[in-house]
């Protein structure tokens, strides 16, 4: 089981935006949703440092700041869009209750994040502009030690949260369930990590979340959480490993944690990346029939140079 470390995010204040990201290492604030009929979803990603930067690695990472981005992924049929420009730190301004990136922002109002979205997908160059609410049901106050040195941690912020998502272009609305929670590191991810699989589903009362990371000194950190709408967590045992289908285009691997002789289904493959995968799969969770948001990461291929190449197609550097 892995370590717990305090952190300083009052349960009444919301996630807190003012955390400061040292040279080497990480931070970011990720939120995810799927709508209640099941047919439109999105995750976005607010990076200080941004992790999957190849500009901020080849720029030696002295100055986190000045490698920052909103990523956001639209799914959905007809609506499926992909967004991640990355900005300096003339872009950046950062309150405990409100982060901006460009012109998109995050906002702590009152116990509903507020996530006003103004960015261009590419690599199809369309516009991408909405308002995401996510409003918790509880929040959590303990960050997660998911390596073995201290380096990296993990924090559940809302594992439940009702959401909107309004958008104009595309023009979509609707609302369904969400999560929230954030990563920080001291030093690169991929010097710490090989690689993980991570994934959450919602409950009959609350969320499951599974951690699978092994770590470049040869660990195997896991973790398996249930936590209830009122922010009560309980920690249980992890359950056996079972493979899943590799990403179909770019073969990244996929295993997901599975107490059951049941096989593990994939509904449907969000991202499929040459270093990471995001899924929709049909699984179990401490007995629970569930369908669950599933992420792959393999940091050997991120590290690659082949792949490092690569992303400045789909991450488009501007100097605001």
């Amino acid at each position: 089981m892995l370590d717990k470390a305090p952190v300083s995010n009052d349960q009444t204040n919301g996630p807190d935006f003012s955390k400061r990201v040292m040279p080497q290492g990480y931070g970011w604030w990720y939120a995810d949703a799927i709508s209640d009929d099941g047919q439109f979803g999105f995750s976005i990603i607010a990076m200080l440092g941004s992790v999957f930067s190849p500009y901020y690695a080849w720029s030696g990472r002295e100055k986190p700041n000045d490698y920052i981005a909103l990523n956001v992924g639209l799914y959905g049929k007809g609506v499926k869009r992909w967004t991640m420009t990355e900005r300096t730190e003339n872009a950046l301004i950062q309150t405990p209750e409100r982060l901006v990136i460009g012109p998109s922002s995050l906002e702590w109002d009152g116990g509903t994040l507020v996530v006003h979205i103004n960015e261009w997908a590419n690599p199809i160059f369309r516009k991408v502009e909405g308002t995401l609410r996510l409003s918790p049901s509880a929040l959590t106050t303990k960050a997660y030690q998911i390596d073995g040195q201290g380096k990296h941690f993990w924090q559940p912020i809302a594992p439940f949260a009702r959401v909107e998502a309004r958008f104009d272009k595309p023009e979509l609305n609707w609302e369904g369930n969400g999560y929230i929670d954030s990563n920080f590191g001291i030093e690169p991810l991929e010097v710490g990590f090989k690689n993980w699989d991570w994934s959450r589903a919602h409950l009959k009362d609350g969320t499951g979340i599974f951690y699978d990371a092994f770590t470049r000194d040869g660990e195997n950190h896991q973790l398996a959480l249930k936590i209830n709408k009122q922010g009560d967590v309980q920690a249980i045992t992890p359950p056996p490993r079972q493979v899943l289908r590799k990403g179909p285009i770019w073969r990244v691997p996929r295993t997901t944690l599975l107490a059951s002789t049941d096989q593990a289904q994939t509904v449907s493959m969000l991202e499929d990346t040459p270093f990471y995968t995001r899924s929709q799969i049909k699984t179990k969770f401490d007995g629970e029939y569930v369908v669950a948001v599933h992420e792959s990461l393999d940091c050997n291929r991120f590290a690659s140079q082949w792949v490092r190449c690569l992303l400045p197609f789909r991450m488009p550097r501007v100097k605001k």
